[in-house]
């Protein structure tokens, strides 16, 4: 078994919608309400998420601001954009960074630069699968065309 595999394995993660696994590792107790929905939320979140070679994880959008950062394994590729323009920021071992911001409401996709890479992301206020929408095919249209395979 590889290491991603395994990692899969031992942190009991779970098929995300937007591809790749994860599991849930962290919720604040603390509540706050939603600047966004107006709902109550938990302060923050706090998911391991794993990509292994091959996967992507889609366009989707989160309400809220979502921190990644890279734990294990190959850079990792977020792409980020609102919708007209993306640019796209390698973070992980050997690059300038190991993390990488994604401002609520803002599209984000990411891929693996290599066999697998375990990330951690965070968001404030807390993930609500409430607030998470994947691209749909009439969202796409302005899409540039290198992107078209995170849709």
């Amino acid at each position: 078994m590889n290491r991603g595999e395994a990692l899969i394995r031992h942190h009991r993660m779970q098929p995300h919608p937007e591809g790749g696994h994860f599991v849930r590792v962290q919720c604040s107790d603390a509540e706050v309400r939603s600047p966004i929905s107006g709902e109550r939320r938990a302060a923050m979140t706090h998911i391991y998420f794993l990509l292994r070679r091959g996967e992507v994880s889609r366009l989707h959008q989160v309400c809220h601001d979502e921190l990644w950062c890279v734990y294990e394994g190959a850079p990792l590729r977020l792409i980020r954009g609102d919708g007209h323009h993306f640019d796209a920021v390698t973070i992980g071992p050997g690059c300038d960074h190991y993390q990488a911001l994604v401002p609520g409401g803002r599209w984000q996709a990411a891929e693996s630069r290599g066999d697998f890479t375990l990330c951690g992301c965070t968001v404030a206020p807390g993930f609500d699968f409430a607030d998470f929408a994947l691209m749909a095919p009439h969202q796409a249209a302005e899409v540039p065309t290198c992107w078209q395979r995170f849709i």
